[in-house]
């Protein structure tokens, strides 16, 4: 996915984007590193190759199962301790490795990549946050002290100064304040999501009836609960003959569905967006985003991590129903759609957020503020219309 050092086409300086093994982490800094690339600068990944093809490796370990059920500190506690810390010793030697042949001259870490900022700091390198989810911007913990002396009990042998999640040089959102609020804990440059490409050649467009309002249902990848879950939300919407529905059904847990009910194991999600009326997730901050910025309300049944989180930032913002993920029946859920799509205040509060989406700028804005932190040196398209960022 990047040049490496030395190669032809090399001209300003080079950036490292340093990711997790998880999609929804990846997919901005692909947006981010074509803009970068664009203006002239080199650009390379270190995570697992099967995500970014090309990309420098780095280790990834076993995850341990999350025992369903778990929420609360158990969730956090789990994450932490099982996944991310786990995460970061495994990637370290990689992202040592990359960053000793790419020679970058500034990283761009993922919030759940923290080897990124490990060895950023142990290089005297530049870093920048990239913040895939807006669930930690806020400082959920704040109220929780003992909680949060845990955490910083735990970063503290990572030995980076402050608090590894959130880079001292740059932290960049891909969110704006209309949906998490104006109350960040720490300093924040707000970017708004990176539109990610999608193919759709060989989705079956010509099953969806024109005259429907259509529902999208999807939990991204999760499986467990999410059997009972989705089979209500089918009833719920096979009650509804005035509805259609597509369901993303990656575990194909779903059976029988109704004919108004499409079920498919996978969807070109951004471009089905467009076309929905009504979106039921489990609030996962891409799709929240990606429902959002297409401006369709959501009905939201959180269910770990920062789920909750941007559940509670969309009914703050007007823009959907949250639900409880373990007592959702098709009664709660059929009801749930009918408020946010009969009340049209849903619909244009999900509005408010996608003209504040479009005004933030994207991997435009993004690539704005990383040049800040990158060398004097600009390429002749600075002068030939590159839009600023806003100063928020």
């Amino acid at each position: 996915m990047g040049q490496r050092a030395g190669e032809p086409g090399e001209v300003t300086g080079r950036v490292l984007f340093v990711v997790p093994p998880f999609a929804g982490h990846v997919n901005p800094t692909l947006g981010v590193g074509a803009e970068l690339r664009r203006r002239g600068y080199t650009v390379a990944w270190c995570g697992d190759p099967r995500l970014v093809p090309g990309a420098y490796p780095a280790a990834v370990p076993g995850q341990a199962p999350r025992p369903d059920g778990l929420s609360g500190f158990p969730a956090l506690r789990h994450l932490w301790e099982r996944v991310l810390l786990p995460l970061a010793e495994a990637m370290t030697p990689g992202v040592r490795a990359a960053v000793d042949h790419f020679r970058p001259d500034l990283l761009v870490v993922d919030q759940q990549a923290l080897a990124g900022a490990v060895v950023a700091t142990s290089a005297g390198l530049p870093w920048a946050t990239s913040a895939t989810t807006s669930g930690e911007l806020a400082g959920p913990l704040a109220g929780l002290p003992r909680v949060r002396e845990w955490l910083t009990g735990l970063l503290a042998p990572l030995g980076v100064p402050g608090d590894p999640r959130f880079s001292p040089h740059l932290v960049l959102a891909y969110t704006t304040p209309e949906l998490t609020g104006s109350d960040a804990g720490v300093p924040v440059r707000y970017v708004g999501p990176v539109p990610r490409e999608v193919q759709d050649a060989g989705f079956p467009w010509e099953r969806l009836e024109p005259g429907y309002p259509l529902v999208y249902v999807t939990l991204g990848t999760v499986s467990g609960g999410g059997a009972r879950f989705l089979g209500e939300c089918v009833a719920a919407l096979a009650a509804r003959t005035h509805l259609r529905a597509v369901v993303a059904d990656p575990h194909g847990v779903v059976r029988d569905p109704p004919g108004t009910v499409l079920v498919y194991p996978w969807v070109p999600q951004p471009a089905l967006l467009r076309r929905a009326a009504a979106v039921i997730c489990h609030a996962g901050h891409n799709t929240t985003c990606e429902a959002l910025a297409a401006g369709v309300p959501l009905v939201v049944a959180p269910i770990t991590d920062d789920q909750p989180v941007v559940a509670e930032q969309v009914v703050n913002a007007g823009a959907g129903v949250r639900l409880r993920f373990r007592h959702a029946t098709t009664e709660r859920i059929g009801g749930a759609v009918d408020a946010v799509l009969a009340d049209p205040g849903y619909r244009e509060a999900a509005h408010r957020v996608r003209v504040s989406f479009d005004r933030a700028g994207g991997a435009v804005a993004a690539a704005d503020h990383l040049e800040c932190l990158l060398p004097s040196r600009r390429r002749a398209w600075r002068q030939v219309g590159s839009r600023q960022s806003p100063g928020r």
